[in-house]
């Protein structure tokens, strides 16, 4: 379902500019400078509504987090969410408007330590899977921009894209460090942030399905 266009959207989105991560005309040479304090990077891809970064946030304050929404009317959510939360978290969160196919035109590589890919599209239309965000092209982007031994954390509800996802996975060659089909009954759930989506599945009894992958 398409979401309503906002009212006075880019006014809104502009009262929110401390927030937001204006895209370069040039990859970044270094994300120094982007926070007022120089921390480890993790990068969330597809944001949405910015519940997860906002809990994110507050909750490990040894990291800056960038949150990336491809549709600014749910970014303009998003950014007022954390603008209204400020005074719970450090200075560490900053937005970007952008799609993912984009992402080496902004990050210089090997900046950033962590991706989140949490309830992302999954493209079920035959001959859409290319668009997934675990596809392996998309895989070969995050190795460029992922630091040596870097992470991707994933959670999905949706089983076949998890499994489809396994299978890029290895056939890339990386590492799954865990894997888990029930993430609110497993030992990996400790310190799990909800999204919005992930809190309404879990209310209605669908697992969410998880996984730890190291580049």
């Amino acid at each position: 379902m398409r979401m309503r266009k906002k009212k006075h959207g880019e006014e809104r989105i502009a009262a929110c500019a401390a927030l937001l991560i204006t895209k370069p005309e040039s990859p970044f040479e270094t994300l120094e400078g982007l926070f007022p304090t120089e921390r480890p990077i993790h990068l969330e891809i597809g944001c949405g509504k910015g519940g997860f970064a906002c809990g994110m946030s507050a909750a490990h304050p040894e990291y800056n987090f960038i949150a990336m929404e491809k549709i600014s009317d749910v970014a303009c959510l998003a950014l007022e969410k954390a603008k209204a939360c400020e005074s719970d978290r450090p200075d560490n969160l900053r937005f970007l408007i952008g799609d993912a196919r984009n992402l080496s035109e902004i990050f210089p590589p090997h900046s950033i330590d962590c991706i989140y890919l949490n309830f992302s599209d999954p493209w079920p239309k035959s001959g859409y899977y290319k668009r997934r965000l675990t596809y392996r092209a998309f895989l070969d982007l995050y190795r460029t921009l992922l630091v040596p031994g870097g992470t991707l954390r994933f959670k999905t509800d949706n089983v076949n894209l998890f499994d489809f996802s396994l299978e890029e996975f290895e056939a890339a060659g990386l590492h799954t460090e865990w894997i888990t089909r029930d993430l609110h009954n497993s030992p990996y759930n400790e310190g799990n942030v909800m999204t919005e989506y992930e809190k309404n599945f879990s209310e209605k009894g669908m697992p969410i399905h998880a996984a730890l992958v190291r580049f």
